[in-house]
């Protein structure tokens, strides 16, 4: 059995976008969601472009809509501020973030067989299932529609 540990700092990466929504900073994505090094560069790059592209297929509609109103970028659209940015900005970011943390506690799930491992597993379920319904409320939030869908059945 081997001491070594994962550690150190990755090199920083911007994922680029289509021009309208927000580059992604991989290191502002690892500093917010607590993503450490053992999740390598690679695999979070992965998992931020299905984040990115599920996202803006989701939002579409409105980007189109900002668009015919003249609003080049995200940035652009007039929006509440919090924290001196554009609370459409937060909220975008939230979505990407929080769908890009699903897929990797998804992921690293399987790294490890023991029984430590499974029991690891079992705590990282609910965080993934937490991630998307996050991801889920900004979408919505963004979208401007109600978080709830209630059906009589």
């Amino acid at each position: 059995m081997s001491g070594f540990v994962a550690g150190g700092a990755p090199q920083a990466f911007t994922l680029s976008n289509d021009g309208f929504w927000p580059d992604v900073d991989a290191d502002a994505l690892r500093a917010a969601l607590r993503i450490d090094a053992s999740v390598t560069n690679a695999r979070l790059e992965v998992a931020a472009v299905a984040a990115v592209l599920s996202v803006n297929r989701e939002l579409k509609a409105p980007k189109l809509a900002w668009q015919a109103e003249g609003h080049a970028t995200l940035a652009a659209v007039p929006a509440d501020q919090v924290n001196g940015q554009s609370e459409l900005l937060a909220l975008y970011r939230r979505a990407v973030y929080c769908t890009t943390a699903a897929e990797v506690a998804e992921r690293y799930r399987s790294f490890d067989a023991t029984n430590s491992g499974e029991a690891k597993a079992d705590e990282l379920a609910p965080s993934a299932d937490e991630y998307r319904r996050d991801a889920r409320f900004a979408i919505r939030d963004l979208l401007g529609v109600s978080r709830t869908t209630v059906e009589l059945i």
